[in-house]
């Protein structure tokens, strides 16, 4: 792919999509870098750079949170590093420290979770891991970014010495301020600081009683501050230690320097790759507002933008509650250009910008906000003319500026290519541009250029019937309102409706007649007929969509009732069963309570026994007569049947506890949360829920409002919701 020119990044606003990534961007140094995306030129190095942003949308829904990339860019600190002799300040150092820390915990987790992000861990993996770096620098600089008294053993006994002579000074000072404050030599304030020394407040009369160094006196004159004699030995051997531990803490500085220098390619990669996950995070938060995917991408330059938003404007409507419409386009090799019109402020240019921008998002690295079965190929130019281009500074009016344009893309236009024109073949003559552009369209399509052009041009329209693997469009307006459905329909070309929108604007009737007979009548004929066809899909369309409902109201109603009918079905053929049985154990009670009346009568038991083995002679007769072997061949079935439902729960029964170890993994593998003081928790196996007071040593003080308990950290979960 070539790299795509900046004049048609400008017409698709680009910058401004740019600008609105910047944003989202945690760091200064990402911020930077977002503001000088470009179109990739390789498709491999692109695959990559959307496959890691597709992977990091797909964290924000999870529950393995990527770290946080977070840091202090080192610039300055690697520019001093390229300096012989040269030294980093105390703050260089943790920055460095920091970036390497987190590059460090970057891999690890991805190392853990690469099933879940391949690309991210390919990307880090790579990564060459020198743990020396953070050790070195906290071996010398601790939390608080103070040089440590273990830095070395000259450091240590400077800093003893240090403290001992504070002791002294602080003691000598006491003894001072105790012998003066008796003879009352002080004021009421005792003492106070200057010069980062303690100082007697001595009133002005009694001065030259107290002996010392004069550091200054108050406003007023009233009060002199003086430095006692007894402290001044110490201060001043303190000074000397103190110029020491300056000069030991430069040479530990410019020891750690020279030990980190040698890894300066190294930071400025770890530098780097943490910029480049700042703006793949910032690439997924904008993608996760305006609900951006990764749609399929394609070698058969086949380009299928299905229920498409243009980035910008969703994400304003967005934010005014509005709505925005979604288009729908596609350009395939048998179907390479498509013309659309219809009146003005229908939609033709926002579909237009919707198209070239959401293809030239997606080449920079970016999802799109389009349905989930888009299929979009790459393309290696993209060429624009959009808007009104009159330059002032180089004499050139809109037309003729076109022409240059139009000059640029005959120079450039292939089968690679995708153009996007809007009112192609305005400035000029109806005719005589419109014939001009009619002959650059010709070439464009020749050269089977992929391109969406926009045109109230009649010829234009004309062509694009006529050419077999282009097509018309029209951006659907309400006949009745003659307001905007901003619904692009593919298959024919659209009136201007420009009498009907002049009407519509107050214009009076009479001046709109004149204005009918004052052009061709064939042309008013073709324009009235191409507004009829208009008025007629619409209302075809409208039909269209109340006789599919009501189709699919119908179907769904017959569905119902085969199923009622068949449920009915079953339970009459039961009752019949049911009502048979029943007819037949009455027939048969019947038949022996005769033979019982009979044997009550007359009490002979021979025909009493014969009478019954006659019914059950003739009850048997009617059931299904099956031998031995058909029996134990039943048995033997049904026990079959038995011993493979009893396998089917065994197997149940393992699945069930393989999932359960799996669960119970996933929850250990799930990286805790990071709980501070304020957040709203809870008890894993309880409801209650209270905020942290206090956190010590992986102990918190959660206070539940009328009462406050101590557990562990381990056993408490975070509660979504404000604080």
């Amino acid at each position: 792919m070539r790299n795509i020119h900046s004049k048609t990044l400008q017409d698709l606003e680009f910058p401004t999509v740019l600008t609105q990534l910047a944003a989202r961007c945690n760091t200064e140094l990402g911020k930077e870098r977002a503001l000088d995306i470009q179109p990739y030129r390789k498709k491999e190095e692109l695959m990559a750079v959307l496959g890691q942003t597709s992977e990091y949308l797909a964290s924000f829904s999870n529950d393995n949170r990527i770290p946080n990339h977070g840091f202090d860019h080192i610039n300055s600190e690697l520019g001093l590093l390229k300096i012989d002799n040269s030294t980093l300040e105390i703050t260089g150092f943790r920055k460095i420290g920091g970036i390497c820390k987190t590059v460090e915990i970057h891999q690890k987790f991805f190392k853990k979770f690469k099933e879940y992000y391949p690309l991210l861990f390919d990307k880090v993996n790579g990564l060459e891991l020198h743990p020396e770096i953070p050790d070195a620098i906290d071996a010398v600089i601790d939390k608080f970014g103070e040089v440590k008294d273990s830095a070395s053993n000259d450091l240590r006994l400077i800093r003893m010495q240090i403290n001992e002579v504070r002791s002294k000074i602080n003691q000598s000072f006491s003894s001072a301020l105790g012998r003066y404050q008796s003879l009352d030599f002080l004021d009421e304030i005792r003492e106070s600081v200057m010069e980062n020394r303690r100082v007697l407040a001595v009133k002005a009369m009694h001065r030259k009683k107290v002996k010392g160094t004069v550091m200054g006196t108050s406003k007023t004159g009233s009060i002199v501050y003086i430095v006692p004699e007894a402290t001044l030995s110490y201060t001043r051997e303190l000074s000397n230690l103190e110029f020491e531990e300056k000069e030991e803490i430069q040479r530990i500085l410019n020891q750690l320097t020279d030990q980190i220098r040698p890894y300066l390619e190294l930071l400025k990669t770890y530098q780097s790759y943490l910029a480049e996950t700042d703006i793949t995070a910032a690439k997924a938060k904008y993608a996760n507002e305006m609900n951006g995917l990764l749609p399929d991408i394609n070698d058969e330059r086949e380009l299928y933008l299905r229920d498409a938003f243009h980035p910008l404007l969703y994400l304003s409507n967005k934010r005014k509650n509005e709505k925005t419409w979604p288009q729908t386009i596609k350009l395939h090799a048998e179907n390479r250009i498509i013309v659309i019109s219809g009146p003005n402020a229908g939609g033709k240019s926002i579909t237009l910008k919707t198209i070239g921008l959401l293809q030239v998002m997606l080449q920079s690295g970016m999802l799109i906000p389009v349905h989930e079965r888009s299929s979009v190929c790459f393309f290696d130019q993209i060429l624009t003319d959009i808007g009104d281009n009159q330059s002032i500074e180089n004499h050139l009016s809109t037309y003729s500026y076109r022409l240059k344009n139009m000059n640029r893309f005959l120079r450039k236009c292939n089968e690679r290519t995708l153009f996007l024109i809007d009112e192609f073949g305005t400035g000029s003559d109806p005719e005589l541009g419109g014939a001009l552009a009619e002959a650059f369209l010709e070439v464009f399509y020749e050269r089977e250029a992929y391109g969406v052009i926009t045109t109230h041009y009649a010829n234009l329209k004309a062509l694009a019937n006529e050419l077999p693997h282009a097509t018309n469009a029209n951006m659907l307006f309400n006949a009745k309102t003659l307001e905007p459905t901003f619904q692009l329909v593919l298959g024919e070309a659209g009136s201007s409706f420009t009498f009907e929108v002049a009407q519509k604007n107050g214009i009076p009737y009479s001046l709109i007649n004149k204005a009918k007979k004052k052009i061709e009548r064939g042309k008013v004929r073709f324009d009235a007929t191409i507004a009829k066809l208009q008025k007629e899909r619409s209302k075809m369309v409208e039909t269209g969509s109340k006789l599919k409902e009501e189709e699919i109201k119908a179907r769904e109603e017959n569905e119902r009732l085969e199923k009622l009918n068949s449920k009915i079905k079953s339970k009459l053929e039961s009752y019949q069963e049911m009502y048979d049985h029943n007819q037949r154990m009455i027939q048969l009670g019947n038949k022996v309570n005769t033979a019982a009346e009979k044997y009550f009568i007359d009490k002979k038991k021979r025909p009493l026994i014969s009478e019954m083995l006659r019914i059950v002679e003739t009850e048997n007769s009617k059931r299904r007569k099956t031998t031995a072997k058909k029996a134990k061949a039943k048995q033997q079935e049904q026990q079959q049947v038995a011993q493979e439902l009893e396998q089917q729960i065994k197997k149940v029964r393992v699945e069930k506890k393989i999932q359960k170890k799996k669960k119970v993994q996933a929850e250990k593998n799930k990286p805790r949360p990071v709980f501070k003081v304020g957040d709203r928790v809870r008890l894993q196996d309880g409801k209650a829920v209270g905020s942290i007071d206090t956190l010590e040593k992986g102990k918190a003080v959660v206070n539940y409002g009328m009462f406050t308990t101590n557990v562990s950290v381990d056993q408490l979960e975070l509660v979504e919701g404000k604080k």
